[in-house]
């Protein structure tokens, strides 16, 4: 019997290109839930490089205004193990983050109902083997991957575990985690020392594969200009048929727009006049701000999404004599910073010292005593540097004896304490990047991003365009060795299980 692979596609093209690749390696039959814009539709409707056996425009099946069913949503939430307001409070396209529209409550629920119902109907007659797909960002891919997983479904989620350019697949929805690393007790070690580890960590830098990310992400002045000019001549069809769309008018776009370029300015001249370049000369522990409207926080940590709150509840924790470093993200400015508010709050906070973005974290690192992060590298990184930390969420590096796990801020004080006497064990580390090394494959995810934003959006300054065919063709040739790369991976993982 053929196996049967579902995917969920959207303007991120990667998945669609390794799926052209992975039909030609298997005969399993394809599904997928396509969640465009109504101009790259056109595209997916055309389109035979990838042999579907069926596929669900996502947005075809939304409604804001369907008479609400509590029963249904209550039935659905026992079935699958659900809890829908934690995923609906934390879209960054419901609440806190949207500057075009205000969805009420009658709305998300119309809208969480209706998916409910097309995925539950999708499960049901399609009965899939496998869920194929990226990390999930928004809450109804990962209300997909929740209903997969309660039913059976063996998901397969592509993720990077804190180093650059290595990427693996596995089941879990926290990116980053083994499913199969329970212990490091029988892993080999090399025996590196810490120094020797550390010149590792600077040659396979997150932070470096994001900076030569950034730097070649919209640089063409030209292709913003031409963004622009189809943008203007676009009629503008998905504010009516998409919600993710709702109150995008061109003027409320270009207004906003406007807006961003003079807050961002105005927040950075803040940033750059109150925020500090010097570390305390007391003991410290650091706390690394994770950048808001991002999947570590809303999907990784959904209780914990107000910075502001957790910095005041780690200062309530620590011991006396301590005070607590925080630096700004410097990808913050992706999202025009923070408010100058939110600045001021933290700034205002007895026994805390906010360091500048631009602050090498290395220093942090050599004189911190101890790091909490909500999510991402940080605690990973203090490894390296002999340092305890604290984490907030579920992370493939907890496994570490170094790293201390907290799901409740009540815990917090006595977890410090402990973490605070914690001896390093640079032979845990060695056999953790050992195990890395050996179920991960080096894979350069970013520079396609890059390269599909420059052939099909504008050098990603616009995603509602018309895809050719040919060009997809084009495409997916140039960049064969990449995506068979890929392709052959999951097909590993298919025909051997998640490991």
């Amino acid at each position: 019997m053929k196996k049967k692979i579902f995917l969920w596609l959207n303007a991120d093209l990667i998945d669609f290109c390794m799926s052209y690749y992975l039909q030609k390696i298997t005969d399993a039959e394809f599904y997928a839930i396509i969640d465009i814009t109504n101009k790259p539709k056109k595209f997916f409707n055309k389109q035979e490089l990838v042999q579907f056996k069926k596929i669900w425009f996502y947005h075809d099946h939304i409604k804001t205004d369907k008479p609400l069913d509590l029963d249904h949503l209550t039935d659905i939430e026992k079935k699958f193990n659900l809890n829908l307001w934690e995923l609906s409070l934390n879209e960054r396209i419901f609440y806190r983050f949207n500057k075009f529209h205000k969805f009420t409550r009658d709305e998300i629920l119309s809208i969480l109902d209706c998916e409910c119902t097309l995925f539950e109907q999708i499960l049901d007659e399609v009965k899939p083997d496998f869920f194929v797909t990226n990390k999930t960002g928004l809450h109804q891919e990962h209300l997909f991957y929740l209903m997969c997983k309660s039913s059976g479904v063996k998901t397969l989620m592509l993720s990077q575990p804190n180093l650059a350019y290595r990427y693996m697949i596995s089941s879990s929805e926290n990116p980053g985690v083994f499913d199969s690393l329970k212990t490091l007790d029988n892993i080999p070690s090399t025996n590196r020392t810490i120094d020797e580890l550390r010149n590792y960590l600077d040659n396979a830098s997150l932070e470096t594969q994001i900076k030569n990310y950034r730097s070649e992400y919209r640089k063409s002045k030209t292709d913003k200009l031409n963004a622009f000019k189809n943008f203007m001549k676009n009629k503008n069809l998905n504010r009516k048929s998409h919600y993710t769309y709702f109150g995008r008018t061109k003027d409320k776009v270009l207004m906003q727009e406007l807006i961003s370029t003079s807050e961002r300015k105005k927040r950075k001249n803040f940033i750059d006049q109150h925020l500090k370049n010097e570390l305390p000369s007391t003991p410290f522990t650091y706390f690394a701000l994770g950048i808001d409207e991002e999947r570590h926080i809303l999907i990784g940590a959904p209780f914990y999404t107000n910075q502001v709150e957790t910095i005041r509840n780690i200062v309530k924790a620590m011991p006396i004599k301590f005070q607590l470093v925080v630096k700004e993200n410097p990808n913050q400015d992706m999202r025009d910073w923070r408010k100058i508010s939110e600045y001021k709050e933290i700034l205002e906070i007895p026994n805390v010292t906010l360091l500048h973005p631009s602050f090498p974290t290395k220093k942090i690192y050599q004189a911190c005593s101890l790091a909490i992060t909500t999510g991402g590298t940080t605690g990973f990184e203090a490894a390296f540097y002999g340092k305890p930390s604290i984490i907030l969420s579920d992370l493939g590096y907890q496994i570490l004896p170094s790293v201390y796990r907290v799901d409740s801020m009540e815990n917090l004080s006595q977890t410090i304490k402990k973490a605070l006497e914690t001896k390093f064990d640079v032979t845990a580390l060695d056999k953790y990047l050992n195990f890395i090394e050996k179920n991960t494959f080096v894979f350069h995810l970013k520079d396609l991003e890059n390269k599909y934003h420059n052939t099909f959006y504008f050098g990603g300054n616009l995603v509602d365009v018309d895809i050719s065919i040919d060009t997809m063709k084009k495409f997916l040739e140039e960049n064969k060795s990449d995506f068979m790369l890929l392709a052959n991976e999951y097909m590993e993982k298919i025909n051997l299980g998640i490991k």
